[in-house]
């Protein structure tokens, strides 16, 4: 098989040979050539014709999401966007998501060290490498044409007082949750959701979803309770775990190793909410690379809850869903623009169709 062909686009010398440096360790990974600013990317995009870029959003000449948004017209190319852990230059990279980006990645700062993100770095690359039709399926077709998805009516609240929704995704599921929450009522199950996201980036992107959705939704703090109306999104580098005292539900925050490459991962959430929610719980594994959180579906669905995985057509990248549904850990496997409704059928008690085993 032919390495992966990577250009990478940066004007600071120093983010260009550590790039460099790290992918070299890797044989399946050949960096083609580097960039210090979008022109001089653009003629060695034209000349290299390169399987996947890495682009900073702050960059001499032109921005990084400016260069973006001509790349996605005149040379479709699925994109990694690297940017610094500031409050600005994450809400760039979520901007960057919306118009094609298939990943995030943050430079090192604070406790994200060059080790943390060499990892992250060749797993993103991986993963935008099999990106499929990224440009265009970042969201179902009704959301694409411009309107809000029809948010559901209320649930019956007899029946979902005590469930709990708890969602997993990576590659290009920053676009594919958002669809989902901004269907969900306000008086929905509380929700728990992991997205594979630097941090900072989480604490944006929990911020822009609460902008648009009728639930809230924020970045997860320690010791939070986990209740109707309340989404809470994983910190970006840090594991959360779902808890259970008394009638009421919570999470944890904590460090603590990568698990399927990952921090936060999927599977440490999927497992604490088949301890502590089981047949109360629904699971929802989405777009990604890798395997993180199948093992986790798997162990929600022994423990009684609800398991839905997201359908390869949909998929940006048909990783974790597909090993989810290899082992028997999905109940259902629907397209992306079905999960709400799946959701809402299994919480009130119903059958839903494209049931798999």
């Amino acid at each position: 098989m032919n390495p992966i062909r990577v250009l990478v686009v940066d004007d600071s010398a120093i983010v260009r040979k550590i790039f460099t440096q790290e992918l070299g360790k890797h044989p399946d990974i050949q960096v083609v050539g580097t960039a210090p600013d979008p022109y001089v990317a653009r003629d060695k995009i034209a000349k290299l014709r390169p399987d996947v870029i890495t682009l900073d959003v702050e960059m001499p000449r032109m921005d990084g999401l400016t260069f973006l948004k001509k790349l996605m017209k005149y040379h479709p190319t699925p994109a990694i966007i690297v940017s610094s852990l500031t409050p600005k230059n994450s809400e760039m990279a979520l901007e960057a998501l919306e118009y094609g980006a298939v990943e995030v990645l943050a430079k090192p700062g604070g406790s994200y060290t060059v080790g943390d993100m060499s990892v992250q770095l060749v797993e993103k690359i991986r993963a935008a490498a099999r990106a499929k039709d990224f440009a265009s399926r970042r969201v179902p077709p009704a959301a694409q044409a411009g309107d809000s998805p029809s948010p559901r009516p209320s649930l019956a609240l007899t029946r979902t007082t005590h469930k709990i929704i708890a969602l997993g995704a990576s590659t290009g599921g920053t676009e594919a949750l958002k669809y989902v929450l901004m269907q969900m009522p306000p008086n929905s199950p509380g929700i728990v959701v992991v997205q594979h996201m630097p941090p900072k980036f989480t604490t944006a992107f929990a911020k822009r979803l609460d902008g648009c959705c009728q639930i809230e939704v924020r970045e997860a703090q320690d010791g939070d309770t986990v209740r109707p109306g309340l989404a809470l999104i994983a910190p970006g580098n840090l594991h959360m775990v779902f808890k259970r005292s008394g009638a009421r539900y919570f999470v944890e925050i904590k460090d603590g190793p990568l698990v399927c490459h990952q921090r936060p991962a999927v599977d440490v959430l999927f497992h604490s909410v088949a301890r502590y929610a089981g047949a109360n719980a629904v699971g929802v594994i989405m777009t990604g690379m890798g395997r993180d959180g199948a093992k986790g579906l798997l162990e929600m669905r022994k423990a009684g809850a609800r398991t839905i995985a997201q359908d390869e057509a949909s998929c940006v990248v048909f990783g974790m869903p597909k090993e989810a549904i290899k082992m028997g850990a999905a109940e259902f496997v629907v397209p992306l623009d079905a999960i709400p409704e799946t959701l809402w059928k299994v919480l009130e008690g119903g059958t839903a169709e494209q049931t798999v085993a």
